[in-house]
């Protein structure tokens, strides 16, 4: 019997100030483990045109991700970046195609935006953005004002690649 792969019953969605409660209990367990960064539901709110969410067909949310784009640094030569936070998906839908709907979902909305590269910083081993082509970086490389904002107590490996 052919094996089959059971296509994600889930859509993917541009998130609205009104799922950031959602958010951020889908991220909660994620930021409990220090695999994210601990965000109040107002920062969700605040930056929730960022956000594309994954939606079960009973409006459950089942995993989201981030993209934030930063503009050129002055005097690099090099055009707008984004990167990919947040990215988290609910342990039982893991594995079931929702993150791989997710990074391409924010890949997509990378280039439609233009942006010549997406950086992101992971605890894990960041299985999923490397099949997807990213690759280990150098902090030199990634937007400043992202790199400032990193925590160097989480000793995250950064990963890009380019759209």
């Amino acid at each position: 019997m052919p094996h089959t792969l059971l296509a994600p019953t889930s859509r993917t969605r541009s998130a609205r100030p009104e799922d950031a409660a959602a958010l951020a209990e889908l991220s909660r367990p994620f930021a409990c483990s220090g695999a994210l960064r601990e965000r109040p539901v107002a920062l969700y709110a605040t930056h929730a045109a960022d956000f594309l969410l994954a939606e079960a067909p009973d409006g459950t949310v089942e995993g989201c991700v981030g993209l934030r784009v930063h503009p050129a640094d002055a005097g690099e030569g090099r055009g707008p970046a984004g990167v990919v936070y947040n990215f988290c998906v609910a342990g039982p839908s893991q594995g079931s195609g929702v993150g791989v709907g997710l990074l391409r979902a924010a890949l997509a909305r990378a280039r439609a935006q233009s942006l010549g590269a997406l950086f992101t910083a992971t605890t894990g081993g960041g299985g999923l953005f490397l099949r997807y082509g990213f690759a280990p970086t150098t902090v030199r490389l990634a937007p400043s004002r992202w790199v400032e904002s990193l925590d160097p107590r989480r000793d995250a490996r950064i990963l890009a690649r380019t759209v």
